[in-house]
């Protein structure tokens, strides 16, 4: 299981419930996108799947990137495109911003200088200031140094800010942490999670990272051979055995619980969400904070009865709604619900059939591994 960071509490600026409909095809040489797609106006939206599963083309499509692609995109009511009716908006008329997997900072120009080229852009107030994106993105000490200068890290954390500098209606993030190392991607993930905090512009976010996908986002995307086989909101998808991400390794469920008590003696906090509770190691949030916890399948197995004698702490009772199988002979999945929060188990067929796990069947869950992703 793994506690994440604090759940987003929602941003500060002016946002819309108008979803952002989407029917596009584009055709190439032996690959065809097809989707029909109704996603939120707000929040972080995780286009999620396989390398080749049509991410990025997606999102290029919905930055008019892609001239190939032909159907109809509407963003909270405007219509950006409508094959139909020969509508085409250009990309430099639509209000947003696009992060790349490469930072893409001109050479010769200061990060100020960089950031004062989005800036340009914008014709009208601001809804993003110069001063706030950096102060969200922590680079006010970067401003005089040239992108040489600069780790892959503060790179990123530039480019956002120039993107955000523009002062976009929405916000297209293609894999930004894909060319950053472990240490990088943890020095901007934070980040990630303050813009999704404290604004409230909607970000589509282009991701093959199940963590970067439970940390980040609100509802998901799942893209397979141009389709999307999913479209729901971040708990529920995630939580579904009829879809290829269930069963994968990191097949497991995202939990939105609260800090309830801090044990000072252990160094333990204990987080409290419908249904029951888990007890991690000590967080520093306040106690109300609100927080997201992953537990993954393959830290939880099964008992009849509450156990005693174990070092195991974490213990739920839930009853067995769903069985299917996984990706290997050897293992079945198990979906849960522990009093309206749904979980997932790995488990043996052997352990299936000694324990007579049927759909209906009362049992305790037991989450065997707790570990914090950041601090």
């Amino acid at each position: 299981m793994t506690a994440l960071t604090p759940a987003p509490q929602g941003g500060t600026a002016a946002g819309s419930d108008r979803p952002v409909e989407l029917r596009m095809r584009v055709d190439w040489p032996g690959f065809v996108l097809e989707v029909d797609l109704a996603l939120p106006g707000r929040g972080v939206t995780a286009l999620f799947g396989h390398s080749g599963s049509g991410k990025t083309t997606l999102l290029r499509c919905i930055a008019g990137l892609e001239r190939q692609g032909r159907g109809r995109l509407a963003f909270q009511g405007e219509v950006w495109q409508d094959s139909a009716r020969r509508i085409f908006v250009p990309t430099h008329r639509r209000p947003l911003g696009y992060v790349f997997q490469e930072a893409s900072l001109f050479p010769h120009l200061s990060v100020q200088k960089n950031l004062d080229y989005g800036r340009k852009r914008v014709g009208t107030e601001p809804s993003v200031s110069l001063a706030q994106a950096v102060e969200l993105l922590g680079i006010g000490h970067l401003l005089g140094r040239l992108p040489a200068r600069l780790s892959g890290g503060e790179r990123q954390r530039v480019a956002i800010a120039r993107a955000l500098a523009t002062s976009p209606r929405l916000l297209l993030m293609d894999e930004p942490l894909a060319a950053l190392d472990l240490k990088r991607k943890a020095e901007i993930l934070p980040y990630l999670e303050r813009l999704h905090a404290e604004l409230d512009i909607p970000v589509f976010y282009v991701s093959h990272s199940p963590d970067e996908v439970a940390r980040l986002a609100d509802h998901v995307v799942l893209l397979a051979e141009g389709r999307a086989v999913a479209s729901g909101g971040l708990q529920e998808t995630l939580a579904r055995l009829d879809l290829p991400l269930a069963f994968s390794e990191d097949a497991g469920v995202v939990i939105a619980a609260v800090v309830a008590t801090h044990d000072d003696n252990y160094h333990l906090s204990r987080l409290d969400f419908p249904g029951g509770n888990v007890v991690v190691a000590r967080r520093r949030e306040p106690i109300g904070t609100r927080l997201r916890v992953r537990v993954h399948a393959r830290d939880v197995s099964l008992a009849l009865e509450r156990a005693t004698g174990t070092s195991i702490a974490n213990l739920l009772p839930a009853q067995v709604t769903e069985i299917a199988d996984a990706d290997t002979p050897a293992h079945v999945l198990v979906r849960l619900d522990a009093g309206g929060t749904p979980l997932l188990a790995r488990i043996t067929r052997r352990s299936l059939d000694q324990l007579g796990v049927a759909r209906g069947k009362a049992l305790w869950a037991q989450i065997k591994a707790v570990a914090l992703l950041s601090d």
